[in-house]
């Protein structure tokens, strides 16, 4: 009994250490730079928009946003084009989820994102 004590005492310690340092930060910014490079995204571009996306968007948000750009049946998994991708972005259902990733498309992809 006191060993699963200690277990979950120090547990609980590396995780308010990961939330206290950023390291969850960062994890976040990797998932989401890396499901944009699987989309087909520039190294520099899916960056430079993982940066402005998890630092605008909540992880419910995020996961919105995945879910929104899942292919449904019938659908190629990579969106075809600009309409394609609004159109599986809007499913997110959420305006912000929509605003926050459209300016940062739109400033990523100019270089001043």
């Amino acid at each position: 009994m006191r060993k699963l004590f200690l277990f979950v005492v120090i547990m609980a310690g590396m995780t308010v250490l990961a939330v206290s340092t950023g390291a969850v930060d960062y994890v976040v910014e990797w998932r989401v730079k890396s499901a944009l490079l699987d989309s087909g995204m520039s190294d520099k571009r899916a960056g430079c928009m993982a940066k402005r996306l998890t630092k605008r968007l909540s992880i419910p948000q995020l996961l919105k946003l995945k879910d929104g750009m899942e292919p449904r049946e019938g659908e190629a998994e990579n969106p075809a084009g600009l309409g394609d991708a609004i159109k599986r972005l809007r499913r997110s259902g959420d305006t912000e989820v929509v605003t926050v990733t459209g300016s940062s498309a739109a400033l990523c992809s100019i270089g001043i994102g």
